[in-house]
């Protein structure tokens, strides 16, 4: 019923989405300014609901780095062990990448989806909302599939979301329903990957 893995080598879409690796230490190489603009003209031509393009993304190299995982590892102190010691593995992660991209959504959609859908006030937030989050994390997926094209390493610091509010304030965001940190670099080391169920276990076919 299903192909096996080989399959994933078919084209070099398939070889990279079967390739990339969460990837938390880097070398001392820098990404390139271009190299930047090739993963933000991916993340921007993700699909998003109505075309309406509700993200943005912040480039932080420098001092600003710097600073953001200043707060993470900060922030980390007030929060359980488990919590708190993956909020320091992701400061040292931002510290060790030469850049780091940080997506955001605008609000704009759900500010406006009411004048889109003449539906009930509150069903309209969720709705719109939800629709937000799906934009801007396919957003991310792009990133994360072109630098792993371009032999750069990412990780999604999905742990930051516990201090989303005060990430996005440093960011100079209004609070939103999204937020995503994604170091980007030179891989240390790339891992073999967590081993993934077997696809049987997750797909219902119905006919």
């Amino acid at each position: 019923m299903f192909p096996d893995d080989s399959v994933m080598s078919l084209n070099d879409t398939l070889g990279t989405i079967r390739a990339r690796r969460s990837v938390r230490t880097f070398t001392g190489e820098e990404v390139t300014d271009d190299q930047v603009k090739v993963l933000l003209h991916a993340a921007n031509l993700a699909p998003s609901a109505h075309n309406q393009q509700a993200w943005r993304f912040i480039v932080l190299r420098g001092s600003k780095k710097s600073e953001l995982a200043q707060l993470v590892t900060a922030r980390s102190a007030a929060l359980p062990k488990p919590a708190a010691a993956l909020l320091r593995m992701g400061a040292k992660s931002i510290l060790s990448a030469p850049v780091v991209i940080a997506v955001a959504n605008t609000g704009d959609l759900i500010r406006h989806g009411t004048d889109l859908f003449k539906v009930e006030k509150e069903m309209a937030h969720d709705f719109f909302r939800t629709m937000e989050i799906q934009s801007s994390a396919a957003a991310v997926q792009n990133i994360l599939l072109a630098a792993a094209s371009l032999g750069l390493g990412t990780v999604w610091l999905g742990i930051l979301y516990l201090i989303k509010d005060e990430v996005l304030r440093f960011l100079g965001e209004p609070e939103g329903e999204f937020m995503a940190v994604v170091p980007v670099g030179h891989p240390a080391k790339v891992g073999s990957g967590p081993k993934k169920h077997p696809l049987e276990m997750k797909v219902k076919l119905l006919a």
